[in-house]
């Protein structure tokens, strides 16, 4: 046992620290320590005594990534659910509805004469609402499973706004991919894009908290796996979604952990989301104009 090593934050045990709260002696990391009349207090501290002046936010309890921790860790997750179950109901009610939100990448006529439709006549809000589409009872369902599964966990870890940009940065790096690989009259829906994302970003939470990353790994090799396997019937899964939403997935992932802390980590993930998004752009436009 290294009796020399220093210990580690109580609110991020993966950083060593030397500084303690002057009030509870509890360590705390640069990212936790708030100035005091003497030395450094942890939250808790400050929040229970008279304060330093700081925003209340600036002393809430804080994820890994530096999002506040909320009451219901998993309400983001839960909110996505519903929407996918409500759109998938609405959608058995009026299927003309989910023809017009399915990722369809080619131009092309509901009626002769009609109206021009596909993303590549401009209905790009088809490369995100079809993030929220399901063809069948059990496509669905091993959706939902997968995305609380997933993601309620990598939601607490890394709190709402973040885990909300990895799952629809997610999503549309999955649907650019399908766009550009995809033959362009595939009918293409489902959150399984968005989904390999957060699994993307849950590996790199995994190396990042130092987990035992076998577990893991396991879990994407398999998931991969299924991917390229026939499953038969009318469904056929789409590959380039659930590699787009992966890469994509653990790219913003690699932006939200990076471990530092203040405005320099506000700036690298925020600038990683935007970086993604103009990548995801670029390939949908240029996809769009081989098409036009």
């Amino acid at each position: 046992m290294d009796t020399d090593r220093l210990p580690g934050c109580y609110r991020h045990p993966d950083r060593d620290t030397g500084i303690s709260c002057t009030r509870c002696e509890r360590p705390i990391c640069p990212e936790c320590m708030i100035s005091a009349s003497v030395g450094f207090q942890c939250p808790e501290c400050v929040r229970e005594g008279s304060g330093t002046g700081h925003r209340p936010t600036a002393n809430a309890p804080r994820t890994v990534a530096g999002g506040v921790v909320a009451a219901d860790p998993h309400l983001v997750t839960k909110i996505l659910i519903g929407i996918n179950v409500l759109l998938f109901f609405v959608a058995l009610a009026d299927p003309v509805l989910a023809v017009q939100l399915e990722l369809i990448g080619g131009q092309y006529r509901e009626y002769p004469g009609g109206p021009v439709h596909g993303v590549a006549a401009g209905e790009y809000h088809r490369l995100l609402t079809s993030m929220f589409l399901h063809a069948q009872w059990w496509h669905i369902i091993g959706n939902m499973i997968a995305l609380w599964v997933i993601g309620g966990p990598l939601e607490a870890a890394l709190g709402r706004v973040r885990y909300l940009a990895v799952f629809l940065l997610s999503g549309l790096g999955g649907s650019a991919l399908v766009y550009l690989l995809s033959e362009p009259y595939v009918r293409t829906l489902g959150a399984s894009g968005a989904v390999f994302g957060l699994l993307g970003a849950t590996v790199v939470l995994a190396k990042r908290l130092r987990y035992e990353m076998r577990p893991v790994i396991v879990m994407v090799v398999l998931m991969l796996v299924l991917t390229f396997v026939p499953l038969g019937g009318a469904l056929t899964v789409s590959w380039q979604a659930h590699v787009g939403g992966l890469v994509t997935g653990a790219l913003v992932g690699l932006g939200m952990l990076v471990p530092t802390s203040g405005r320099h980590r506000a700036l690298v993930q925020w600038g990683t989301c935007a970086v993604t998004f103009l990548l995801a752009a670029a390939v949908i436009l240029a996809r769009t104009a081989e098409l036009t």
